[in-house]
């Protein structure tokens, strides 16, 4: 089965359900079930979830998700997210209800402990991408370091249906740099939304300029005399971070998973799926999987 060329796609599990939950939560409106369970999330992350499967066609699917908010990255620097909010109390029951609909699929859940999602992403795509096509659906641009041969990217944007898919071909065309040399802008500029701070006073258009001259960090680096003092100065300062935040922003592709595309065939019983969602009374659904 698994000898031919296949399309396989890896989804963001926490990407969609979370942007589910808040593109439906703004107006306080939750849908529950008759006995009060919070079903938004999920709901949308269904929808999202099978635009995917539609527009893409793959032939395999496997969804990845966080195991929680200690990693190795929290043991390398502390702060790293720290800045963000425990999720809302009406999420947090529909991380297991979003497994379980995808269990429902008969597709694969992958989590690994000490690893974020986009490890094992990272760590499937390059594994499957030697001998088939992958695609991530995801609205996380830390993915984007990951494009390459055989590893193309849609990143979700407003509304359900609306993706840009970055490729290797037109990459430096759409963002001005390499996959690979997003690790090092972000080395230099830092994450906001990660936490972690970089080179302290070097902000994204430098970082880029950086990038764009000298290609690396350790080229960079090794012409430091040749750069403005002020930005010498701020280098010099915070090497140790710098190193340091490169290796939060890369993406481990080395993380032990056990998963056969076999296990990910894109077949489902849509009797198993039907009986899923009416559990959680998302009656209207059901004509998407039939």
């Amino acid at each position: 089965m698994t000898t031919k060329q296949q399309n396989i796609m890896l989804v963001d599990g926490m990407a969609l359900l979370f942007r589910g939950f808040f593109a439906t939560a703004f107006s306080g409106n939750f849908m529950k079930t008759s006995n009060g369970m919070p079903t938004n999330g999920v709901y949308q992350f269904i929808r999202y979830f099978l635009d995917a499967t539609e527009r893409f066609v793959p032939s395999h699917v496997i969804c990845c998700w966080d195991m929680g908010s200690k990693t190795f990255r929290t043991d390398l620097y502390e702060g790293y997210k720290a800045n963000r909010s425990k999720p809302p109390e009406e999420l947090i029951p529909q991380f297991d209800l979003a497994k379980e609909v995808v269990e429902a699929f008969d597709i694969p859940n992958i989590g690994v402990k000490n690893f974020e999602a986009d490890d094992c992403m990272g760590t499937l795509a390059r594994q499957y991408a030697k001998d088939h096509n992958v695609l991530i659906v995801t609205g996380d641009q830390d993915i984007l370091q990951l494009v390459d041969d055989g590893i193309r990217v849609a990143i979700m944007r407003k509304g359900i249906g609306n993706y840009e898919v970055f490729e290797k071909d037109s990459f430096v065309h759409q963002k001005g740099l390499h996959p690979g040399q997003l690790i090092d802008l972000k080395g230099l500029m830092g994450d906001t939304s990660d936490n972690y701070p970089g080179v302290k006073g070097i902000g994204e258009k430098t970082a880029l300029k950086l990038i764009q001259e000298y290609e690396s960090i350790d080229r960079i680096l090794e012409h430091i005399d040749n750069l403005p003092k002020g930005v010498q100065k701020k280098i010099r300062e915070n090497k140790d971070m710098l190193y340091l935040s490169r290796q939060l922003a890369e993406i481990r592709c080395d993380v032990s998973i056990d998963c056969t595309l076999d296990d990910a065939l894109w077949e489902y019983d849509p009797r198993v799926v039907e009986e899923k969602f009416a559990s959680l009374e998302f009656s209207n659904l059901v004509k998407l999987v039939n």
